[in-house]
């Protein structure tokens, strides 16, 4: 099942645009291999869970996959041939607000050429180019 808030403060929310890089969730913090975005975008809930079942395949009990990315935005649409008017449409689906920069997969307890094996997996179903990165060493 995909995923969703409990519960939201507003059940609509407006569009928005996405500025900048990411400065919060862009170094890989659980794992040791992460899965970074490369583009901004929307990442709807099912392209998020559809990520996580690949990953979840390719690492087969061998190491723990940590998903950093969560939906809370609410993405509207209105019927096909509807006259204007009649005010903003009910939800579609649920996406992750997603700056060039973070984080959206990380893995642990994997070699890297499994690691990578799997993301490359996984960013073939992203909407956003991304790009396989490693642990940054702790001083």
């Amino acid at each position: 099942m995909a995923l969703m808030p409990k519960r939201v403060k507003f059940r609509k929310s407006q569009k928005g645009r996405v500025r900048g890089n990411a400065t919060r969730g862009n170094y890989v913090a659980f794992g040791e291999w992460g899965l970074q975005a490369l583009a901004p975008g929307r990442i709807s809930a099912q392209t998020i869970e559809a990520g996580r079942v690949v990953a979840s395949q390719s690492v087969k009990g061998g190491g723990k996959l940590f998903i950093r990315i969560f939906p809370q935005k609410s993405v509207t649409a209105i019927p096909a041939e509807t006259r204007m008017g009649k005010g903003k449409g009910e939800i579609e689906y649920w996406a992750a607000v997603v700056k060039p920069g973070t984080v959206l997969y990380e893995v642990s307890g994997l070699s890297e050429e499994a690691a990578r094996a799997a993301f490359a997996r996984v960013a073939h179903k992203m909407p956003i180019p991304c790009r396989f990165i490693g642990r940054r060493p702790t001083i």
